[in-house]
C-alpha cells in the first residue's frame, strides 16, 4: 500500500506555533504537515549533561506539543545527526516537501546545504523562509551592494527600509492548523533525550516597563529589563510582533533589536570574527592571558565589585545585566589583558541567551577589535561604573553577600592595568 504523501516542516530557531513563516507557508502544503525537531548530535555533544538551554528547548517544544495535542496532531521529536535523521525519515515517510526557517551561523549554513542536497537528491522540494530577522543578510547595504560594518548607518537604512512597509506583516498560521498531521507520536523525557534538569531556568520574557527603557536599562539593582533575549534566541517569540510593538513604543528598545540583526549580518558577511579579531591589525597585541587571573575573573574574586557582582549573577542563573557586561568584558581584556575569545567562550558555556551572532560582536566590541567598537583607550573604570550605575550598592549585596563584612583586595590596579592596556594595545596594534 502507498504511503500516504506528507509535508514536514522542520522546527529550529522558531520554537513557537504563532506568527512562523515557515510553519505559515509549509500548512499551506496540499500534504498534512508533520511537525519536527531534531535534537542535533553535532550541537548537544559538546554540552554539559544538565545544560539549562537544553532544558528550556525540552520545556519549549512539551508546549507546542500540548497545542497540539488540542488539534489531534504532535511534535515528532528525532535525537542524532540531522543527515542520518533525515535519511531516516525519507525512508520513514513519503516525504513530498519540507519547509523550514533560514539559519545564519556558519554550522546552520553548511548542515543546511548538506541536508537540501539530501532531500533534493531523493525528490524532496526544500523550502526556506526568513523568520528570525526583519531584514537579512543582502536587505541593508551600502549603495554599492557592500556590508555595513558600522552600526549608525546600517540602523539608518534599517529603519528607512522599515518604515517604508510598516508595520511588518505577522503571520496567522492558526488558518491553517487543520493541515497538522494526525498522529500522535511519543514525546521523550530530558532523561531520555540524555540530559538531566537544571535548577537555572529561563525567565518570562516582561514587556511592562519598556516605556522607560531608556531611562532604565543601565541600572541593574531596578530589575526592569525585558528578560526576552532567550527567547529571541530560541525563537519562542516573533520579531515581527516585538519590532512592530517597539516602534510604537520606545525607539531606544528598538535600536537594540537593530544591533542584534546588525551583528547577525556581520556574522554572516564575515564569519572569520568566530575567532579572529574582525580588525587584523590587532592581531599583534601580546596578551597576557593568565590563567589564574582568568578563574579569579570566572568565579568573581577580582575585587572589584561591579565585576565579581556580574559573574556571580551570570554563574548562578545563567543572567547577566547588560551594563554589567559591558564592565566584566572591558575587564577581562583591559585590565587582566586576556583576549576576548578567552570570555566569550566562557559566556557561551554560561549564558541563556548565548547566540553567537552578538556574542562575538558584543566581545569583539569590548575588546576594540570588531567593527565600529569601543576605542582600545576607552577602558571602564569598575569603580566609576558602580558609583554611576549601583550608588547604594544594592545590586552588588545581592550577589556578593560578603562585601560588608571585608571585602577582599583588587585583582589589580586601576590606574595601572588602564596604562598598561594603553601601551599594549598600543605597542601590538600593526601599522
Amino acid at each position: 500500500m502507498d504511503k500516504q504523501a506528507v509535508t514536514v516542516f522542520w522546527f529550529r530557531r522558531d520554537l513557537r506555533l504563532e506568527d512562523n513563516v515557515g510553519l505559515f507557508h509549509a500548512l499551506q502544503s496540499p500534504y498534512p504537515v508533520i511537525p519536527l525537531f531534531i535534537f542535533d548530535d553535532a550541537i548537544l555533544d559538546s554540552l554539559p549533561k544538565n545544560d539549562a538551554r537544553v532544558g528550556f528547548i525540552h520545556e519549549s517544544l512539551s508546549k507546542i506539543n500540548a497545542q497540539l495535542d488540542e488539534l489531534g496532531s504532535s511534535l515528532l521529536i528525532k535525537k542524532g545527526t540531522t543527515a542520518a535523521v533525515w535519511q531516516s525519515l525519507i525512508q520513514e515517510y513519503n516525504i513530498k516537501e519540507v519547509f523550514f526557517n533560514k539559519d545564519y551561523e556558519p554550522y546552520a549554513i553548511k548542515r543546511d546545504l548538506v541536508i537540501c542536497d539530501l532531500l533534493q537528491a531523493n525528490n524532496v522540494v526544500t523550502n526556506c523562509d526568513k523568520d528570525q530577522v526583519i531584514f537579512e543578510e543582502k536587505e541593508i547595504t551600502k549603495d554599492d551592494g557592500l556590508p555595513y560594518t558600522v552600526y549608525t548607518p546600517y540602523k539608518n537604512k534599517w529603519l528607512e527600509k522599515y518604515r517604508l512597509n510598516a508595520p511588518v506583516t505577522e503571520f496567522d498560521c492558526s488558518v491553517y492548523f487543520s493541515n497538522f498531521y494526525k498522529s500522535i507520536f511519543d514525546f521523550p523525557t530530558l532523561e531520555q533525550i540524555g540530559f538531566t534538569a537544571n535548577p537555572i531556568k529561563v525567565k518570562p520574557h516582561n514587556l511592562t516597563q519598556i516605556s522607560n527603557y531608556q531611562e532604565t536599562r543601565d541600572f541593574p539593582a531596578l530589575d526592569t529589563t525585558s528578560y526576552l533575549s532567550p527567547h529571541l534566541r530560541f525563537g519562542t517569540v516573533s520579531i515581527r510582533k516585538l519590532v512592530n510593538w517597539a516602534a510604537r513604543k520606545n525607539d531606544v528598545f528598538l535600536s537594540e533589536l537593530i544591533w542584534r540583526e546588525f551583528f547577525i549580518q556581520i556574522l554572516y558577511s564575515f564569519p572569520k570574527v568566530i575567532d579572529h579579531n574582525f580588525k587584523s591589525a590587532y592581531d599583534g597585541i601580546q596578551w597576557r592571558n593568565n590563567e589564574d587571573d582568568f578563574k579569579r575573573w570566572c568565579t568573581g574574586t577580582t575585587g572589584y565589585p561591579m565585576v565579581d557582582a556580574g559573574m556571580r549573577q551570570l554563574n548562578e542563573t545563567g543572567y547577566m545585566h547588560n551594563r554589567v557586561r559591558m564592565v566584566v568584558a572591558s575587564f577581562l581584556c583591559k585590565h587582566l589583558l586576556i583576549q576576548w575569545q578567552w570570555g566569550e567562550a566562557y559566556f557561551a558555556e554560561k549564558l541563556l541567551d548565548y547566540e553567537l551572532a552578538a556574542n562575538v560582536g558584543n566581545w569583539q566590541w569590548a575588546a576594540g577589535t570588531g567593527c565600529d567598537a569601543a576605542p582600545y583607550f576607552r577602558v571602564f573604570n569598575p569603580e566609576i561604573q558602580l558609583k554611576k550605575f549601583d550608588e547604594k550598592g544594592i545590586y552588588i549585596r545581592k550577589w556578593i553577600p560578603e562585601f560588608d563584612l571585608g571585602y577582599g583586595q583588587p585583582l589589580v590596579d586601576h590606574a595601572m592595568a588602564r596604562d598598561r592596556a594603553i601601551a599594549t594595545y598600543k605597542a601590538g596594534i600593526l601599522k
